[in-house]
């Protein structure tokens, strides 16, 4: 009897103790680390409407912000899209012109779209885009526009006649012809009144793949800069001989070596100055045999002692002549499938 007082007795005394301790471990803690909780989150929140949303835009970056909403509000997502842009412009730096002649097909939206994603990342670049067209097309134009890069966007048609696989003499127009030498004469007609900058002139078709690196390599030409260019000529890479001395002394190509510059459009860039000196140099229209069409402008503008090897002597491959393979639209069929207003 008296074991069972002494128990009861303990019970009474432990257990309101014990009570105590645990509502005021649960409660207050809980309560104050909730207000804690919320108030961190609203300092974070504040902070980062503040100021962490400029500094997302400024690196170019996608942010995606959530406003505070009243209670029982649905939750609103903001989201902000900033796409990437070129470096700032340098006044110090070489100017890199970039000529691109272009014709309407079903692969010309993606691949002037990778030119251009290429071309951001490279400073002080001007494009210069030639439309095979009688005039200026909506597509062409809406891309240059939302770009973000420095353009301009010119136009000359190719009359038929004159166009691969239409003309019956041999000595018939490759395609981009006319529209690289009208991108000639603009920059010739921009800078006739004023001082020429520094800078390079390249033609860069919207079938190739470039490396950032090449820019690079090009910029400080001084009359007309080389390099090998992979997947043409039926080999895994065509280049100019280069001799220990460190001049070009020749062409490593199978078809026709003996070419005065057996290379090819993507393999050289040409200081603006040269371009501005020479005024009559231009890709011939007449009397060019295929293949010969690099050797009609070049011919004009240097020797083979002129040129300056680069890509480390040229023993690197920074461009691809890699080309879209053409879509197959079997089934979109004489009226077609999809909606022709859908710009693809």
């Amino acid at each position: 009897m008296l074991r069972r007082r002494n128990l009861l007795t303990t019970l009474l005394i432990a257990l309101p103790w014990a009570l105590l301790l645990t509502l005021w471990h649960q409660y207050p803690t809980t309560h104050y680390l909730s207000l804690l909780r919320k108030e961190t989150d609203e300092n974070v929140t504040s902070k980062a409407l503040f100021n962490g949303t400029s500094a997302l835009r400024e690196e170019g970056l996608p942010s995606c912000i959530r406003q505070q909403q009243s209670i029982g509000a649905t939750p609103k997502i903001i989201q902000n899209y900033v796409y990437s842009r070129p470096p700032p412009w340098s006044d110090t730096l070489p100017t890199i012109f970039v000529i691109t002649p272009t014709y309407t097909r079903p692969v010309q939206k993606a691949e002037l779209t990778r030119l251009a994603n290429t071309f951001l990342h490279v400073q002080n670049l001007h494009w210069v885009v030639v439309e095979d067209s009688p005039r200026r097309t909506n597509l062409v134009s809406n891309l240059l526009e939302k770009a973000g890069l420095n353009f301009t966007h010119l136009n000359v048609e190719t009359p038929k006649s004159l166009k691969l696989g239409l003309s019956w003499i041999p000595s018939h127009t490759p395609r981009g012809t006319l529209q690289r030498n009208l991108g000639l004469h603009w920059l010739r007609d921009s800078f006739s009144n004023t001082a020429p900058p520094e800078g390079v002139v390249y033609f860069a078709d919207d079938d190739n793949t470039y490396s950032l690196e090449l820019f690079e390599e090009m910029r400080y030409t001084r009359r007309v800069s080389v390099w090998p260019v992979a997947f043409v000529g039926g080999l895994r890479y065509e280049s100019p001989k280069v001799s220990p001395a460190g001049k070009v002394v020749g062409w490593k190509t199978v078809f026709d070596p003996n070419r005065p510059f057996a290379i090819d459009m993507a393999g050289f860039a040409i200081s603006i100055k040269l371009i501005l000196e020479k005024p009559q140099a231009s890709f011939k229209l007449e009397g060019v045999k295929g293949g010969y069409q690099e050797t009609s402008l070049l011919k004009d503008l240097v020797t083979m002692d002129g040129l300056e090897p680069k890509a480390a002597n040229c023993t690197k491959v920074l461009v691809w002549h890699t080309r879209t393979e053409r879509p197959t639209l079997v089934n979109e069929g004489k009226r077609g499938f999809t909606d022709p207003r859908v710009e693809v």
